[in-house]
């Protein structure tokens, strides 16, 4: 297999105190982290884990004895596709959820299964009949996830009292009784909410939620993906939160700048922009606070900022939002004036550690350029200096760029932006001579803010990160953040209308992408930047892990993530870093779990050294994030991966739990 192959799969993916060093937290809260520690129950309530920490309490496996795990049990849902037919495409990139002795999880067709959480065994089903499945649109079918609640004013046994909520790619919120898998005939009609009302015409693929909804309050807050680069007029970005109980329309959001005024659609009625920043990834909240956190996008189209007029005030931004009214309360900057597709894909991740920002409630925004930026949870100012540097502002006619962008400085940039000729990667001296003159022959500015060129401008970090929607871990007890990252360069290149219109879109086969950016003077080309034996161009490792000391903002460790065994055509395995997505969980004993690279592995890392202290295989790559859980007391502590891999590979549908053998515990 060209090493083009396997590391275009992974491109297509990006198409997640009050005790020393810990989390400040009430009384209540240590009293059940005291139980779980115990061997008490350990629910996983969110897909991202509490506060998007991705972290478990849970210590029964730790770095003693993680050599022990085997595989538990095995679930296959059947949904996916292999390959063949018009995008035919997947992507298996869920986190389950864990409540009492049932987890629920998603198929990339929006299937829902409930298991039986310490044997895999299935206890219902629910298919929503999607309609938008096969052939439709560029992009691969995912679900990262469901959401779940519990009504309180609901009497015990009563039908739905427990729920699990599903966005479709028919752009529905699904509500379905957690027990049986019946949809809540009391939500919306038959248990279904349109989501395309008011948002403008689209194709079926060009909107629909692939993250889960954020439950907060009495309130469901939830985003979509919309199309990239399409046209100007794309559906709006707008977020909305519907009543748990009835899916009545509650507020939303449109992420327009606050001194424009909307105007109603006379036909239709729609009050949201179109072609605003979307909210594509997975929202987070402080329910305490009343705010939820949200990730934005940039408007529409990603390449090209021209006739923007002003949308970009929200742009590539972590946004906090009131979770009563959806009134904004602060918003936070990652890029101006975004024409790179850096836009945020990841939860803000919630925490409150002492010695880090003064011991201010915090969150930590990991970006596709490779920074984190750590905010003040209730202000959104940054918790240490963020320096607005000079960069470039020699965009093509009709661009407008901003001359200074965000550094953070703790951590710093935890991406290398060094590229030139001279530190061109090959894995022959032809190989490496090519990307010398490859390098040389694209500009390259030395930072990610680089303008679009007509000649061609190299992109690096890639436009799939750097870090993308995996999201940090991160382990309060010991001030740790730990992401992964991949580290490939592209290139990005502007044509002028009249020569795009004499192109065939058809001619275009990926890695390369071609864009129409319908509405402007341009349309784009995407390629990365591959050596002729199909190698990215820059140095390993092309997959990394890096943790961070929070108080010190330094690098604690950094290694490569992946290796090439299953990957390429050669009699050894090469330990130099694959690109990798999904993301890794934390867990109290001091260990990380992740899959995320293509080698079909998952592994667990020790958290204060970043040595592999053990490694397993899977039926396909676990491109997703694990989770772990304790379904009774004095169980055992799973964890769990989704493989199923990505598109051009070897898609499959296994859900894999691993445990210690019996009944042994470090509790």
């Amino acid at each position: 297999m060209r090493v083009q192959r396997w590391i275009g799969i992974v491109l297509v993916a990006g198409l997640i105190g009050a005790c020393e060093g810990g989390d400040v937290v009430a009384p209540a809260d240590r009293s059940a982290a005291n139980a779980v520690a115990a061997g008490g129950v350990a629910d996983w309530r969110e897909s991202t884990g509490a506060g998007a920490r991705h972290f478990t309490p849970l210590a029964e496996i730790g770095p003693d004895n993680v050599g022990e795990l085997e595989v538990a049990w095995t679930h296959h849902s059947g949904d996916f596709f292999d390959g063949s037919g018009a995008s035919g495409m997947t992507a298996h990139q869920v986190t389950p959820l864990v409540i009492g002795d049932t987890l629920y999880y998603c198929t990339p067709f929006m299937r829902v299964f409930a298991l039986d959480a310490e044997t895999g065994r299935e206890r219902w089903v629910f298919d929503p009949g999607l309609q938008a499945k096969k052939g439709q649109g560029p992009y691969p079918l995912t679900c990262r996830g469901v959401s779940y609640w519990e009504d309180p004013e609901a009497r015990v046994g009563a039908a739905c009292r427990a729920r699990i909520y599903l966005g479709t790619k028919d752009s529905e919120l699904i509500a379905l009784d957690a027990r049986t898998g019946t949809p809540c005939e009391g939500f919306g009609a038959g248990g279904r909410v349109a989501l395309r009302e008011g948002v403008g015409r689209a194709e079926s693929w060009e909107y629909y939620p692939t993250s889960p909804g954020l439950v907060i309050g009495d309130v469901i807050v939830i985003g979509a993906l919309v199309a990239d680069n399409v046209r100007v007029d794309v559906p709006a970005g707008v977020v909305r939160a519907f009543d748990l109980r009835t899916g009545a329309l509650r507020w939303a959001w449109d992420p327009v700048p606050p001194d424009f005024e909307a105007v109603p659609d006379p036909e239709t009625g729609r009050v949201y922009a179109q072609g605003t920043p979307n909210v594509w990834s997975i929202p987070s909240g402080d329910a305490g606070r009343g705010l939820v956190f949200v990730p934005t996008g940039n408007p529409s189209p990603d390449l090209f900022g021209g006739l923007r007029d002003g949308m970009d005030y929200y742009g590539s931004s972590t946004v906090a939002l009131d979770a009563a009214t959806g009134r904004v309360r602060w918003h936070f900057q990652t890029v101006h004036h975004d024409v790179w597709d850096y836009d945020v894909p990841s939860p803000p991740a919630l925490f409150e550690i002492a010695g880090v920002g003064g011991g201010r409630p915090g969150i930590a925004q990991s970006t596709k350029t490779g920074m984190v930026f750590l905010l003040d949870r209730e202000t959104g100012a940054p918790l240490y200096p963020v320096e607005e540097r000079p960069v470039a502002t020699d965009g093509v006619p009709g661009e407008r760029l901003s001359p200074t962008q965000p550094f953070a400085t703790h951590p710093p940039p935890l991406h290398s932006y060094e590229l030139t000729p001279q530190q061109a990667f090959g894995f022959t001296p032809f190989d490496r001579r090519a990307c010398a003159r490859a390098i040389a022959r694209y500009r390259y500015d030395g930072n990610p803010f680089t303008p679009p060129s007509v000649g061609g401008s190299i992109v690096y970090p890639h436009t799939s990160g750097g870090m993308n929607w995996g999201g940090v871990a991160i382990d309060s007890q010991r001030a740790l953040l730990i992401v992964n990252q991949v580290h490939v360069p592209m290139v990005s290149q502007l044509v002028p209308r009249e020569q795009a219109e004499a192109l065939d879109p058809a001619d275009t086969v990926y890695p390369n992408e071609f864009y129409p950016m319908r509405g402007t003077p341009w349309a784009a080309r995407r390629f990365p930047l591959f050596s002729p034996l199909g190698a990215p161009c820059n140095r390993p490792p092309w997959g990394s892990l890096t943790a961070v000391d929070l108080r010190s903002g330094r690098i604690v460790w950094q290694v490569p993530l992946g290796d090439t065994r299953r990957l390429a055509a050669l009699p050894f395995a090469l330990d130099i870093g694959v690109p990798a997505f999904g993301g890794g969980l934390a867990t109290a004993s001091g260990l990380y779990f992740i899959a995320a690279s293509l080698d079909e592995t998952f592994r667990a890392f020790d958290s204060e050294t970043g040595r592999v202290v053990w490694e397993a295989d899977l039926p396909y790559s676990g491109t997703a994030v694990p989770m772990s859980y304790r379904a009774r007391p004095g169980g055992r502590q799973f964890v769990v991966i989704a493989a199923g891999a990505n598109p051009l590979g070897r898609m499959g549908d296994a859900l894999v739990a691993f445990a210690l053998p019996g009944q042994r515990s470090r509790d």
